[in-house]
């Protein structure tokens, strides 16, 4: 079977250097390469993150970092979940990789361009990467085989009583993305939320005894805290790890395909995914959004990734 050529865009992130972790560990995934967004964190921290995560696991996907800035909102950070680093917890060696000088965004138009429209985007954090490649080479769009994103609920919210962080961190750009017409898989928090890490689970990854086990038990033994803090929860779901789960096994997931729209006014919804759950507006679904995981199945594919690694 022939390995999913993806392009990993993330802003990490606790979650996401986990959703790194498993693309590079799967078989079922070719990895091309990583590209960064601000979102949890400014893209400066958010690149050393990313480089500080692909030495230590010894990555051979490239980091291209990209967009600073959301496309038209005031910039916001989730130093509440991720730290003032964007990644506290882990203590990583002194860090010699480097970042590519090819902006993300071109790559991204070079990478499709060149493509014969087999390529999956799987965007982690907020969508102003995708967009502004959208935007910038309006023929990469047909050429992107699906968009595997983490973003968005069809029920509450967790950055806004309406709208989850990494849509409500660029809404003007996910509105782009949602209204481009490709076929989008969306992991929002009703479906992620189900991934808490709970402290067996990490107990179980660390015991596994290398050096990814380590790192999967520092990031989230950080979360434990923040999460309860913030929302409530026992623990810290793995949100962005969802969309790595479901390119390697999507049985695992209940999905519903739906029209989604994102609500780009600046009133209390701002930022929110309008999921038509029960299809009253009649419209065309754009969107697969996950409704269930298997949680035990989730946990143990999480075990064979970290696995693989020294």
């Amino acid at each position: 079977m022939t390995a999913q050529k993806i392009i990993l865009d993330c802003d990490p992130g606790h979650d996401d250097a986990i959703a790194m972790l498993m693309a590079n560990a799967s078989s079922k995934i070719d990895l091309l390469g990583i590209t960064i967004v601000a979102g949890n964190q400014t893209l400066a921290k958010t690149t050393h993150n990313g480089l500080n995560v692909a030495q230590l696991l010894d990555l051979d996907a490239k980091i291209y970092p990209g967009m600073p800035q959301p496309l038209v909102r005031q910039q916001v950070v989730a130093g509440n979940v991720h730290g003032t680093t964007g990644l506290d917890g882990p203590v990583f060696p002194e860090l010699h990789r480097e970042a590519e000088k090819l902006n993300g965004v071109q790559f991204i138009i070079d990478t499709l361009m060149a493509s014969d429209g087999d390529i999956t985007l799987v965007p982690t954090g907020p969508l102003t990467n995708i967009a502004t490649a959208m935007r910038m080479e309006p023929l990469i769009v047909p050429k992107i085989q699906e968009i595997i994103l983490m973003g968005g609920a069809y029920g509450t919210g967790n950055f806004t009583p309406s709208a989850e962080f990494n849509i409500f961190a660029d809404p003007e750009a996910a509105r782009v993305v949602f209204k481009s017409g490709v076929p989008i898989v969306m992991m929002g928090l009703d479906l992620t939320n189900q991934t808490v890490c709970t402290p067996d689970v990490i107990d179980r990854m660390e015991a596994i005894g290398n050096k990814a086990g380590k790192l999967f038990g520092d990031l989230m033994r950080f979360t434990l805290k923040t999460q309860f803090e913030e929302f409530g929860l026992e623990a810290g779901p793995i949100h962005d790890a969802t969309t790595i789960g479901y390119l390697i096994d999507p049985t695992m997931f209940e999905m519903q395909d739906m029209f989604v729209e994102v609500d780009i006014n600046r009133g209390p919804c701002y930022g929110r995914t309008v999921c038509d759950e029960l299809n009253v507006l009649k419209q065309t679904p754009n969107a697969k959004v996950g409704k269930k995981i298997d949680r035990d199945k989730f946990f143990d594919l999480v075990a064979d990734c970290i696995k693989t690694y020294k």
